[in-house]
């Protein structure tokens, strides 16, 4: 709303009439409107909560500690002090930022009816995986069919050039709509969809095409559950997808900025500094939201707001034409999943020879570092030992925080590494 309104007196020679104009300005911005919006609505919503007893389901082995009491669906924080910064200072006829929003509204509900079913109808099991299967799945499908229909889903690829045996970066000059996206490590690191679907002949293209909504739909719903497993710890996923949206910013700044986009031989997204926008507020609504969060907890954010955050960096990622990059700043949360799928694996192969087996002494991983040997199952043995002393959650967090900040770190050398 702001940004239309300056944009109506930019030309009236007032002082400040142009600071809309500028991405970093409205970035700014909208970090600084999240974190107040966070940390103030959060008080607010935390005292309801407690009025009106909205406390988590604790698991049997949770009970009689700190966690019990506490507040949950505090994701609630999170989307709102994410809606109202890029409301009041994005551009809201933007394809990217539409998109995002949609995302945030379809997943908050999503993980909203979770946590009520949870909350007020006492089922510890919320809905169905299915159900949430199905609607993770529909987004995503939403999503690729959305870039693939607009017409503001372009790009201007970046090719390589030989002048007076020079190599120089250059952008095409017309948008095309190519299903390209980012490979690290590679010199030339753009890979097509279509080149991988070239054995259709003719129709690779719209082969192509397909297999990148496949892709997206597959991106939204690992990163959406890995966020949702990560989400265990006073302050861990907030944390974590603070320090993944801050090295998203800095690739969506790049791929919108012509010049970085050409310096750095990466492809160049018209319109794409909406999402510069939209990841500057969701940073500050994470920030602010651990002001609550960080232990001990005041606050928990339920699936509300797990299930939206992967969701978010699912789709940024996918906006940015740099989903593989997800691999390795996302790391924390592959290795979420893979902890689950490794110890339900390995337990049914147990199972079936008559013996209690388990890889982790718990999982999600990070319940791995922290679980008290009174709690384990004396009947099983275990491959990975763990600590000497089960670590305190604090610490647990900051530990899967500063991992995920080399992650980071390392996602971002390879637009120079390559």
């Amino acid at each position: 709303m702001l940004y239309y309104l300056f944009d109506l007196i930019k030309d009236t020679g007032l002082p400040g009439a142009r600071l809309m104009g500028y991405i970093s300005f409205r970035a700014l911005l909208a970090i600084v409107i999240a974190l107040i919006v966070s940390t103030w609505f959060g008080s607010s919503l935390i005292d309801y909560f407690k009025k009106k007893q909205i406390t988590e389901t604790l698991r049997e082995f949770d009970k009689n500690n700190l966690k019990a009491g506490v507040p949950t669906m505090g994701g609630i924080i999170i989307i709102i002090a994410i809606l109202v910064p890029c409301l009041l200072v994005g551009k809201l006829d933007n394809l990217y930022m539409l998109l995002l929003l949609l995302t945030t509204v379809w997943l908050g509900i999503l993980g909203f009816a979770d946590d009520y079913i949870k909350t007020f109808k006492k089922n510890k099991d919320g809905i169905s995986g299915k159900i949430k299967i199905v609607a993770q799945v529909g987004l995503g499908l939403f999503i690729g069919l959305a870039l693939y229909f607009s017409p503001q889903a372009v790009m201007r690829e970046n090719i390589t050039v030989n002048k007076n045996n020079t190599e120089e970066v250059l952008h095409r000059t017309t948008p095309e709509k190519l299903t390209k996206t980012t490979i690290p490590f590679i010199k030339n690191h753009n890979l097509d969809y279509s080149e991988i679907m070239s054995f259709c002949g003719e129709y690779k293209e719209i082969a192509g095409w397909i297999l990148f909504v496949v892709v997206t739909i597959i991106v939204v719903t690992a990163v959406s559950n890995g966020a949702n497993l990560n989400d265990g710890m006073d302050g861990m996923l907030a944390g974590n997808a603070a320090i993944i949206g801050v090295a998203l910013a800095v690739l969506a700044y790049v791929s919108s900025h012509v010049n970085w986009a050409e310096y750095l031989n990466i492809m160049f997204l018209p319109g794409g500094e909406e999402v510069v926008i939209f990841t500057f507020a969701f940073i500050g609504a994470l920030i602010g939201f651990l002001w609550y969060n960080s232990f001990p907890a005041q606050v928990f954010m339920g699936d509300t707001g797990s299930l939206t955050i992967g969701g978010i960096i699912g789709v940024i990622a996918i906006l940015l034409h740099k989903e593989i990059l997800l691999v390795l700043l996302c790391g924390i949360f592959v290795a979420e999943n893979m902890s689950v799928i490794l110890q339900v694996a390995y337990f049914k192969k147990g199972k079936k020879k008559g013996i209690k087996q388990r890889i982790f002494r718990r999982t999600p991983l990070h319940h791995h570092y922290n679980v008290e040997d009174e709690k384990l199952d004396k009947e099983c043995t275990y491959i990975f030992k763990g600590p000497k002393r089960p670590l305190h959650e604090s610490k647990v967090t900051i530990r899967f925080w500063i991992v995920t900040i080399i992650m980071a770190a390392i996602t971002l050398m390879t637009l120079k590494i390559r």
